[in-house]
């Protein structure tokens, strides 16, 4: 049974990563990597949530450098830059619930003025979820970017794969 919730987990990390994919436009070859990308960092980060009970922040910090580092090699692959590929997947991470949860209690919060105390208990609920939103948003960042930091110069294509790979590049990536 758990073996299917990671499954399930990364094949809805997939498809969503694809989807996010498909608005920002990036070759076809990208795609299959995209998924990838998606669906084994949400998996690693649901796994480091659900079956060991670390927090989301530091959770996604890990799911973030799984799809880092890996978009650094795969990219390498398709010969498309990092970004391309860590974007669309980092997206199916980002915490939607707390995201409407901090909306949600300030339209409460600016509906309950002269109500004491629905007011200090939707500011409390505002505060608590735009600091978890907040933090996972920024582990994500630093987790996807690290890499570039680590190697510097490897995050883009070189003048060497554009000399062989010229009109494929030219037509399918941007430069």
């Amino acid at each position: 049974m758990i073996a299917l919730d990671i499954l399930t987990d990364a094949f809805f990390a997939a498809v969503a990563g694809i989807g996010f994919g498909a608005i920002s436009d990036p070759p076809l070859r990208a795609f299959k990597m995209i998924a990838i990308l998606a669906a084994v960092g949400h998996a690693c980060r649901f796994c480091l949530m659900t079956y060991l009970g670390i927090d989301i922040a530091t959770a996604s910090l890990f799911g973030g450098l799984v799809i880092g580092f890996g978009s650094l090699w795969l990219g390498k692959k398709v010969y498309c830059p990092m970004t391309v590929l860590y974007i669309p997947a980092l997206l199916p991470m980002i915490p939607g619930k707390f995201a409407y949860n901090m909306v949600f209690s300030l339209i409460m919060c600016l509906q309950t003025v002269n109500e004491p105390d629905r007011l200090d208990k939707y500011m409390g609920m505002f505060f608590s979820n735009t600091m978890v939103a907040s933090t996972v948003i920024f582990m994500l960042a630093v987790g996807a970017t690290f890499p570039m930091f680590l190697f510097p110069g490897s995050f883009f294509i070189n003048q060497t794969q554009i000399g062989q790979y010229g009109n494929l590049l030219e037509n399918y990536c941007v430069l």
